[in-house]
């Protein structure tokens, strides 16, 4: 008998060709399938009759077909696929499709059919061009309703997907709902039964947008439950109460070539007195480019080196993971600290700048040797082992894949330490600004520390759209800049031309161009992301030591890396970048005490573009993004791993509150779940499936 948990390979009419794509979507099982929602809806819900007026409107029309042919036409290497038809009113329509003859099959002269598309006109008969089709009959699936559109794979499309969920849809009765009927009537929201029905066949826009909303609730509900029993997995383990060493800290910083921020105090404060618990820290360090986050992670590891333990600072690239290295070297060259680099090339380094085999470095590590280990993902590696580990920092966490942070604090948690119970502290960084609406949904398991404010020293950059006939006075100002000892950045979208984004500069050829035709007398560098770890070590560490006047690069740039000695920087297809990424860029410049400056060269001189002339605040910049973009681009959904419908809801507070509200007082009141099974049962699955932090 087929349930609802059936395999797919149940279903007979689903071959296994098709099978085998729908694995590479994920859909496995009937219930699988059921879930799987569209992305978006084609609206054909408007069905009228043949007129001018609807010209360029996506409609539907009702008819009967008169004609039918199929036309080769030899020299193009195409079928013609054409029907004539007439509506109610005997207006005739021609519709055609191209390389599609078997489709004729579908139309009979006399059928009456459905088309749905965009109406046309070619001299003085009305037609559509590979419009949907379907015959006339009270069952809407393709036509005249708001049509689903999925995600689709080789040999698996849309309409074929719509077809088989219809057939399914009387499984949608063995579901049990996992929300409590009390919430049901509280906040107004359909059965789960009834929400599935109109997600994907819905009767109006009206029910659609009810449907999205209850499970929108539901999937919020389970992110802000599950975030709640992390954050009391967290209490109830135990970590290394470390004493703070006053003395030892304010020297530090009393020693640093800055005085920290107000903003920087109040965070070492807070990350300070973390380490003093029992309980480890879980903390996100949210802070906008050049707010100084590094500086407080150094301070916080004086603190656990001091007292004899172990860090871990991971890094998403090697080229930051290199130059964290670096910082903690100078940081503590007046310490007796033992500190290496681990990455995935062959390079491993110690404190003193020698290479040694991985090893000997390993077990260095695993002995306790080692005091501080800079690193990219190979620190998760399952043959590197520490003896006392003590705090862990991950920078720009969000450039790791969910299984990367997932697997980063398993290993924490599971880490053979002196004492088994004890996990490290953990310290998370990124420097894109997360608005308050994603800090409260997606971050309830985190303490957050903020660095909203910029150094004093700090000059706002000076940012200016830049239209193409101006191109030449901006190459003129940068010679000007080299000229007195500075250095440039020079961003691009590609790193070879694009035959199909014909308007968009790549790296290769434009440094070519540039070295040849327009800086001939400057050192220009080439830097993206297919270069060997060592090509792009080599031209950072020359870039670094003005052995490059220009860094010509792909977004690889984008995080982290800081020569204080770069005053311009060119941004060339601007309109092609996202606004926190846009600002990302902007921040590798800035970090000295001269004016800086950044160039968006672009043809569209768009409100977007305006907001980055108008600001250097990261936060309202992001909060811009946000709104613009929507949570999906912004956050990275794929990285994030964050359910569709839940991310297209990120920006709803209040649904969010509710859900948070909601999740507190059943957690208090059923702190296991036992009066709730099937919620226990769906958040099961979840957590499987979501990686929260």
């Amino acid at each position: 008998m087929t349930t609802i948990y059936s395999p797919l390979k149940n279903i007979t009419r689903i071959q296994p060709k098709y099978q085998k794509a729908l694995k590479k979507l994920g859909l496995v099982t009937v219930a699988d399938f059921l879930f799987y929602f569209p992305t978006r809806y084609d609206d054909f819900s408007k069905i009228v009759s043949l007129s001018s007026d609807y010209l360029n409107q996506n409609i539907t029309i009702e008819g009967k077909i008169i004609k039918t042919t199929n036309r080769r036409i030899f020299k193009k290497r195409l079928t013609l696929t054409e029907i004539r038809l007439v509506d109610e009113n005997d207006t005739p329509l021609k519709a055609v499709w191209f390389n599609q003859p078997f489709i004729l099959e579908s139309f009979k002269v006399n059928t009456a059919i459905r088309l749905s598309g965009k109406l046309d006109l070619d001299g003085k008969i009305f037609t559509m061009a590979n419009p949907s089709f379907e015959k006339v009959t009270r069952e809407k699936t393709n036509t005249g309703c708001l049509v689903p559109i999925y995600r689709e794979t080789t040999g698996i499309t849309s309409k074929w997907i719509r077809w088989q969920i219809k057939l399914l849809l009387p499984y949608v009765e063995q579901l049990i709902d996992p929300l409590p009927k009390k919430l049901l009537k509280k906040y107004k929201l359909y059965h789960l039964k009834r929400a599935i029905l109109q997600i994907h066949f819905p009767s109006s826009e009206e029910k659609l947008k009810i449907a999205q909303k209850r499970l929108a609730f539901e999937e919020m509900l389970l992110v802000q439950l599950r975030a709640l029993q992390i954050k009391k997995e967290w209490k109830n383990q135990k970590s290394f109460p470390l004493k703070t060493p006053l003395d030892l800290i304010n020297t530090f910083i009393k020693d640093l070539p800055f005085t920290l921020t107000a903003a920087q105090k109040k965070a070492n404060i807070e990350i300070l007195k973390d380490l003093e618990k029992t309980q480890p820290m879980n903390r996100l360090l949210n802070g906008d480019v050049g707010a100084g986050k590094t500086v407080l992670a150094i301070i916080a590891s004086l603190q656990i080196i001091s007292a004899g333990y172990q860090v871990a600072i991971m890094a998403p690239t090697e080229i930051l993971a290199y130059q964290h290295f670096e910082n903690f070297c100078q940081s503590f060259k007046n310490y007796n600290f033992k500190i290496a680099l681990l990455t995935g090339s062959n390079k491993i380094l110690n404190s003193q700048k020698t290479i040694q085999k991985r090893d000997d470095l390993l077990k260095k590590i695993g002995l306790g040797k080692i005091d501080l280990i800079v690193g990219t993902h190979a620190l998760i590696q399952k043959d590197v082992q520490f003896k006392n580990l003590a705090f862990v920092v991950i920078d720009e966490q969000h450039r790791f894949g969910v299984a990367q942070r997932a697997e980063l604090q398993e290993k924490t948690l599971q880490l053979k330490n002196k004492t088994p119970q004890t996990i490290p502290h953990l310290l998370t960084m990124t420097a894109t600004p997360i608005p308050r609406t994603l800090t409260i949904a997606l971050f309830g398991s985190l303490n957050l520390s903020v660095l909203d404010e910029l150094p004093k020293n700090r000059k706002p950059v000076k940012t200016k759209i830049i239209s193409p006939n101006k191109r030449l006075a901006v190459y003129n100002f940068i010679r000007q800049e080299i000229n007195l000892g500075h250095q440039a950045f020079i961003i691009l979208p590609l790193v070879k031309e694009s035959q199909s984004l014909t308007n968009v500069k790549a790296v290769i050829e434009e440094h070519q161009r540039l070295a040849t035709e327009v800086f001939p007398e400057f050192t220009l560098g080439l830097l993206h992301g297919k270069l060997k770890p060592k090509e792009k070590e080599k031209i950072m560490q020359n870039f670094k030591n003005n052995q490059l006047q220009i860094l010509v690069s792909t977004s690889v740039i984008e995080v982290g890396i800081d020569i204080p000695n770069a005053t311009v920087m060119i941004i060339e297809n601007a309109e092609r970048f996202g606004l926190a990424q846009l600002h990302q860029f902007r921040g590798r410049v800035g970090r000295g005490i001269c004016q800086s400056y950044c160039f968006l060269f672009s043809k569209i001189n768009s409100l977007r573009l305006k907001a980055l002339e108008k600001t250097n605040d990261g936060f309202k910049i992001a909060e811009q993004d946000l709104k613009l973009r929507g949570p999906g681009q912004f956050f990275g959904t794929i990285q994030s791993g964050i359910p569709d419908i839940t991310m297209e809801n990120l920006t709803n507070i209040k649904l969010i509150k509710f859900a948070q509200l909601e999740a507190t007082a059943i957690l208090k009141h059923d702190p296991f779940l036992k009066k709730h099974l099937a919620l226990k049962d769906s958040l099961q699955k979840f957590s499987e499936n979501i990686h929260l932090e």
